[in-house]
């Protein structure tokens, strides 16, 4: 099991000022591999499972949302088990889990047990490939992310959208324009 100090090493819990920057080693390797800007894909994981610790906002691999309600463990095994526990009492369509918050019940197919949702490096690169989809359909990666976190869209993915929008925006800064301008 990783402990906080090596996944700082990694590059999963970098803090945003270093990502105004460059997004850390994980997010790129995994938005290059379908073709999503790293500052997205870094941005999303930030609205999807950010937090603060140590005076720095990062995203948390071992976060879940069960019916609605956010979660933060310390550990994969402490994270696994309550996911678990959610998938039973509520069902694995009101469960999304990992640093992307992949929901279980929609896209769980793209991991071999409900846990392996909780490996970050695992996590990212699905949540790239959905996030890939959606911006196939929409040509916008605002759009793309409200549908990633609304697919039916509707008022929940419009404010989605302005919450993400904020995130890219501190995220990318000044380099905002070019993404728009230069990525696929």
């Amino acid at each position: 099991m990783k402990t906080f100090a090596s996944l700082a090493l990694t590059g999963l819990l970098a803090p945003a000022i270093f990502a105004a920057e460059t997004p850390p080693p994980a997010y790129q390797l995994a938005a290059q591999s379908v073709g999503v800007p790293s500052t997205v894909l870094f941005s999303l994981a930030l609205q999807e499972s950010g937090t603060r610790l140590n005076g720095r906002y990062i995203p948390w691999p071992w976060t879940l949302n069960i019916a609605g309600e956010p979660f933060r463990f310390a550990t994969r095994s402490a994270a696994c088990t309550a996911l678990l526990i959610g998938i039973q009492e509520v069902g694995a369509k009101r469960v999304d889990a990992g640093i992307g918050q992949v929901n279980i019940g929609w896209n769980g197919h793209h991991f071999k047990s409900p846990c392996d949702a909780l490996d970050p490096y695992q996590n990212l690169l699905v949540s790239a490939q959905i996030l890939r989809g959606w911006y196939d359909e929409t040509g916008d990666w605002t759009a793309a992310a409200g549908k990633y976190h609304r697919p039916a869209g509707g008022e929940a993915a419009a404010r989605y959208r302005l919450a993400f929008g904020k995130q890219l925006q501190r995220v990318a800064g000044d380099k905002l324009t070019t993404l728009v301008v230069t990525n696929p």
